[in-house]
């Protein structure tokens, strides 16, 4: 089978094919960091996640192809529901308690967005929906984990939160494909299905700010790619004018 291109992504948009099975992939200094880490949550029972095969001669990483359905932007409508929302943070909870005896500190891995705090266990920290693969409208899969790294589950959930709630200004929600929604509601469901106790809410709040600020100066420290096409770097102005708006609707939706 020849190798067919797959849609989506930013920094590796157009070099990922898929040849039969598995998907290939520009590998990075911490591919194999990252395939150590997927072959630990797959072994301990997690089905949520690729199987990594190895790094090609060619300087590709070959993956398993998980089939199903990848949102991209203009998010389809049935990618937005509450219920799709919820299978996301579900799924990233089963793969925290998957990764909880993977031990990281043999392995190097891509700071740009992780846990300005710190953290032992390694975090996705980029789910957002072209990163998710569903079945019937249900989350099953995570891919694309390059940015990989250690950190705390609540600052992975807030990541979750802020490109799946999402966390933006209304021109930006509007402009790469969100529907109106109640946000903060949206926020509460989160914590909900990732089965967030009272403590955990208050924590999840100030992650947020964390995850506001992390990505924010890797994009202005070019270590996540920023495009104009998705609104360059005055979407970030835009977007911390945003949370301070409406940081309070958030609280309260969580108390």
């Amino acid at each position: 089978m020849a190798e067919r291109r797959l849609q989506g992504g930013i920094a590796n948009a157009g070099q990922v094919v898929r040849d039969g099975e598995h998907v290939l992939r520009p590998a990075s200094e911490h591919s194999a960091s990252v395939h150590a880490y997927l072959r630990a949550v797959r072994r301990a029972g997690f089905e949520g996640a690729p199987w990594p095969v190895g790094i090609e001669e060619d300087g590709r990483e070959r993956l398993e192809f998980i089939d199903g359905d990848v949102p991209l932007s203009p998010y389809p409508a049935w990618s937005q529901s509450d219920n799709a929302l919820a299978s996301i943070a579900t799924l990233l909870r089963d793969l925290h308690e998957a990764a909880r005896d993977f031990d990281p500190r043999r392995h190097g891995w891509n700071e740009a967005l992780a846990d300005p705090a710190g953290g032992t266990l390694v975090c996705h920290n980029d789910v957002e929906p072209s990163n998710v693969v569903f079945r019937d409208g249900l989350a099953v899969a995570l891919i694309d984990f390059e940015f990989a790294a250690p950190g705390r589950p609540i600052y992975d959930l807030a990541q979750l939160a802020r490109l799946c709630v999402p966390i933006e200004d209304d021109f930006d929600q509007a402009r790469i494909g969100w529907r109106p929604a109640d946000r903060p509601a949206r926020l509460r469901l989160v914590a909900d299905a990732y089965g967030l106790d009272e403590a955990g809410r208050k924590i999840l709040l100030a992650a947020m700010v964390d995850a506001l600020d992390r990505v924010e100066a890797a994009a202005r420290g070019r270590g996540v790619p920023v495009s104009k096409a998705l609104g360059g770097i005055e979407k970030y102005d835009r977007r911390r004018r945003w949370w301070r708006e409406h940081e309070a609707a958030f609280a309260s939706a969580l108390r």
